[in-house]
């Protein structure tokens, strides 16, 4: 091990430990006061536990030290237990709350519970790592414009800002707060590389010392004594000590949970596994000695990480390096302190505490889960306004009550068959999708169980219709049962046999039939209520492809016999429905995307080809194997793109229009073969491209709607029979078309 380490040695590991220091010089200062101790302090925190943590870690490259969700955390608590920060009795306590952090850390590793971190979801922790950080950035507030740190929750906190602005307020420091944070905003954006908070740490002692700010009612920090941390016993605080003890818990789960997940992230992206007990170990070191010097806790810095990963570092050697730099500046360089000016620093603690906002995690669950968002919200609101203990403990709670849900409620829905295609699909994701007769065909997501089984009784009993012969669970998703559940299946089974219907489970592991024989459903297995595969339980029902779909309502009750025609479908090719499947509400943007870039990619190779053999050539190229039906779609993306394939190509516009419009009859002369419910297929999805088109692509828009007229009066000419049945079909695209421009 120690070999390997030194072998690793990189003089740039030299370097980016260096930098690390210089960082956590103005970050650490502003992070121990958040913890109620004074500045040095944070110092001290950058000392010896960053060194303890590179020798027992197995990340490469990832910093420990002074950060600040653990000390919002203690500051949390200080102002909770009515301790005033850097007092007497805030500097006994905190070293205590880090010894017991410590303590908690080492149980959490000799229990093996790293992977017990799992059950805290990334919304809840997101939430709960927000509202510390906004509660602390209110706290910190008011010495920006020259007043005192609040303390205490969302409210309080306010009021305490609209006092101090009428009785503490400072211009000077208010100016000098306001330039560092857009010296600071700015150098993130312009020079993301540069160290801005050091820069301005330094612009600040520069400011006192040549022009005095504290002249003018600006605050200085207090002067520090230069050497070495000394040992620290830590002391109990008697009765409070239940309280800082759960204080304590609740800090060693956020940083086991935060920095595992970080660091985790960081090994995977270079290749190599993070060893999670290895880890926690670290961390309880790194923390105990942080006890032993009186400091607050510490944790692993994602934004100090992404410093050295800018370096290219590969090793722990940044450790050793940041720690021995930092013995220098604590032996050398503390004179620097008393001419920092107070809104300064600040300043570079709250943007600091700024970046650590998980805001981006907040707006892509509303995006994306609302369900998601409303618990990162609550865990957020929860610290805000109960404080970090009930935060932590609504978080947990949260948690918990998540995976119960998503237990209980797993994706359920009902499949199909999309006429020319294999397979089977969600009939609420797939416009396209038709239930096969006499048949419902229901998909459940998840284990069944007695909290769920009644849903899946449901779902089932209201799809049934008065000719439902055969019902079929695809129970892919089904991994285990339960009593209740094994129980329900059989009375579900019986009771659907009384009524001439048979039921069936199909695509289960192997498991879930022992469980059934063990549980009371035997019955149902020996009597063959269980298959292998949904087509299997299908025949087993004397159902074969091609499957009989059932008609829509408000057309006459025509059967799909396609077996000839059905070959020339290739319906082993399901693009647009996979399509459609992956992106939902998006495809058509994605399908249009992808159609552009097909394009693009082909250019160099189509520039030869003759005009006959470029929709060929560029079928090839598509996104996809793409099927006779899909073929209708595919030629009108390539109608929008006229213009690129005439530049790409070398043949005009009007050459390729006119090789479009052959192949659209030949497409059209094989889909006359079909039943009508082909053309509403078609019908649906020129639609859908029309209105596409409209609101993305004016110009294309009146394109295509010009070339529809054209291609149905030419259609009338040359095949009247087809051009009666897909008449209809063009005309109520054109019409709604011209009701939507009508409207707007």
């Amino acid at each position: 091990m120690k070999e390997k380490f030194l072998k690793s040695f990189t003089p740039r590991d030299l370097m980016a430990g260096v930098i690390v220091a210089l960082v956590s010089i103005p970050i650490s200062m502003g992070y121990a006061q958040i913890a109620g101790l004074p500045m040095i302090y944070g110092l001290y925190g950058s000392l010896l536990p960053i060194l303890v943590f590179g020798l027992f870690t197995t990340s490469r490259d990832y910093v420990f030290g002074v950060d600040a969700a653990p000390a919002a955390l203690v500051g949390g608590t200080l102002a909770a237990l009515e301790i005033q920060g850097g007092t007497a009795q805030a500097m006994e306590v905190v070293p205590m709350i880090t010894l017991l952090t410590a303590a908690w850390l080492l149980l959490l590793y000799f229990i093996r519970a790293g992977k017990a971190m799992k059950y805290i979801s990334q919304p809840v922790m997101g939430g709960f790592i927000t509202g510390i950080c906004l509660e602390i950035i209110l706290m910190q507030i008011p010495k920006l414009y020259g007043g005192d740190m609040g303390t205490g929750e969302l409210f309080v906190l306010l009021k305490h800002i609209w006092e101090t602005i009428g009785t503490s307020f400072n211009p000077a420091s208010l100016v000098l707060s306001i330039a560092a944070v857009v010296l600071i905003q700015l150098g993130k954006k312009l020079f993301p590389r540069f160290p801005m908070s050091v820069a301005v740490m330094i612009a600040g002692v520069l400011l006192t010392v040549l022009f005095h700010v504290d002249r003018y009612g600006v605050r200085l920090l207090p002067a520090a004594e230069a050497g070495l941390p000394r040992f620290v016993l830590p002391g109990f605080a008697g009765q409070r000590f239940a309280d800082i003890a759960f204080s304590a818990l609740s800090i060693a789960v956020v940083i086991t949970s935060e920095t595992l997940l970080a660091s985790g992230s960081f090994a995977r992206t270079d290749g190599y596994k993070l060893d999670n007990q290895k880890e926690i170990r670290g961390y309880a070191l790194a923390n105990l000695v942080s006890a032993f010097t009186g400091c607050c806790p510490v944790n692993g810095s994602i934004s100090r990480t992404n410093i050295v990963r800018q370096f290219g570092c590969s090793s722990q050697w940044i450790s050793v390096s940041a720690s021995v730099t930092m013995a220098v500046i604590l032996l050398f360089c503390t004179g620097f302190i008393q001419y920092l000016p107070v809104p300064v620093l600040c300043a570079i603690v709250v943007c600091a505490l700024y970046s650590a906002c998980e805001f981006a995690m907040g707006e892509k669950l509303w995006k994306t889960s609302r369900n998601e968002f409303y618990i990162y919200l609550a865990a957020l609101l929860g610290v805000l306004l109960f404080g970090t203990v009930y935060g932590v403990a609504i978080g947990v709670i949260l948690s918990f009550l998540e995976v119960i849900v998503r237990a209980v409620t797993p994706p359920r829905g009902f499949l199909g068959v999309i006429p020319g295609k294999t397979g089977f699909y969600d009939m609420e994701r797939n416009g396209d999708t038709r239930p096969i007769e006499h048949v419902v065909l229901y998909r459940f997501g998840g284990n069944l169980f007695f909290a769920n089984v009644d849903d899946f009784q449901e779902d089932i009993e209201n799809a049934l219709q008065p000719d439902t012969k055969v019902v079929v669970v695809d129970a892919g998703g089904i991994g285990n049962v339960d009593l209740s559940a094994a129980e329900r299946l059989q009375c579900i089974y019986d009771e659907l046999k009384e009524k001439g219907i048979r039921f069936y489970m199909a695509g289960h592991h192997s498991k879930v039939n022992d469980l059934l024989r063990v549980y009371g459903a035997e019955a149902m297995v020996k009597s063959g209520g269980v298959r292998m595969t949904v087509p299997l339980a299908l025949r087993a029902a004397g159902i074969h492809p091609p499957y009989e779909l059932h008609a829509r309502e408000d057309e006459s009750l025509r059967r799909m016999r396609l077996r000839n025609v059905f070959r020339e479908l290739r319906p082993e090719d399901n693009t647009q429905a996979e399509m459609e499947w992956a992106f939902g509400e998006d495809s058509e943007r994605i399908k249009e995307e992808l159609a552009q870039e097909m394009i693009e990619h082909s250019g160099e190779n189509l520039e030869d080809v003759p005009v006959d053999s470029l929709v060929s050539a560029l079928e090839k190229n598509s996104f996809g194997t793409i099927s006779l039906m899909d073929e209708d779609e595919f030629l009108d993306r390539l109608e929008m793109h006229l213009a690129e394939l005439a530049r790409h190509t070398g043949h005009s516009v009007e050459e390729i229009e006119d090789e479009l419009e052959k192949r659209r009859g030949e497409v059209e002369d094989k889909i006359r073969l079909l039943n009508p419910e082909a053309l509403d297929q078609i019908k649906r999805k020129r639609l859908e491209h029309v209105e596409y088109f409209r609101r993305q692509n004016r110009e294309a828009y009146q394109r295509i709607l010009k070339r529809r007229k054209e291609h149905l009066e030419k259609l009338k000419k040359t095949n009247p029979d087809l051009a009666g049945k897909l008449q209809k079909v063009i005309e109520a695209e054109l019409e709604k078309a011209g009701q939507k421009d009508t409207q707007e």
